[in-house]
């Protein structure tokens, strides 16, 4: 568990960086963007077509959704870009004026706290409103990255999955190949002098096998090692690689 929760941290920390890198020394696009982009947007963001969310938007009053995904689908259709920054604009435009409408009647109402809180979610609309460009831009970079690494992550689970499979089976053999010894030592309790050295040779050439065998999954195994650092070395080239072409540090 708590592996797990460091785990998490890290990735947090690492994709917080990320999005520090991309912002550079605009803080608030940084500060509005660490609320509005996902670190595993293929798990938090609707599998739903965008006109089919922003009609339920248009239906229920939360936009949430159809922003995310919107702003997800432009980082995936570069040549789009333009009809993209027009969506996201008048959702957002949509939103603040509903938030408008709710923040009036809250504060008819005397509740200061929930008026702030709105309040604040206003200028994060027209924030979005007015630099959607430069949301779409970073979302481009930020989520092409998050989605590498995504892919690189899962092909390191299934690996995973593979050697401990491999580990498993070479378990289950070696307890039969000692399970199997042990049945002979007892069968040669009842043999006579010959039956038994007869017994014993055979004894002999199958624990010489079966280190053989053992030997051979051993290689398999170093080999599998080895593939692992050299797929995580390119992994990480492919990382430097791209953060170059980012222009980072």
């Amino acid at each position: 568990m708590w592996k797990k929760t460091e785990e998490k941290e890290e990735k947090e920390e690492k994709e917080g960086s990320l999005l520090k890198e991309l912002c550079g020394d605009d803080t608030k696009l940084y500060n509005f963007l660490s609320i509005c982009l996902y670190l595993n947007p293929l798990a938090a963001i609707s599998k739903k077509d965008l006109d089919i969310l922003i009609e339920e938007a248009e239906k229920s009053g939360n936009f949430r959704p159809a922003m995310d995904k919107a702003i997800f689908e432009s980082a995936q259709n570069t040549g789009k870009r333009e009809r993209y920054i027009k969506v996201i604009q008048n959702l957002a435009s949509k939103t603040m004026h509903a938030t408008e409408q709710e923040k009036e009647k809250i504060e008819k109402e005397g509740h200061t706290d929930q008026a702030a809180s709105l309040g604040r979610k206003i200028e994060n609309y027209k924030f979005m409103s007015e630099r959607a460009e430069d949301i779409i831009n970073v979302a481009f970079k930020f989520y092409n990255e998050i989605l590498v690494e995504l892919g690189e992550s899962a092909r390191r689970e299934e690996r995973g999955k593979e050697r401990r499979g491999a580990e498993w089976e070479e378990r289950r053999i070696e307890e039969l190949e000692k399970a199997e010894r042990g049945a002979r030592k007892k069968e040669r309790s009842g043999m006579g002098r010959k039956e038994k050295r007869v017994s014993k040779k055979q004894d002999k050439r199958e624990e010489l096998a079966a280190e053989e065998r053992k030997e051979a999954r051993g290689e398999e195994r170093k080999e599998g090692e080895r593939e692992e650092r050299r797929i995580g070395e390119l992994e990480k080239a492919g990382r430097e690689a791209r953060k170059k072409e980012r222009g980072g540090n």
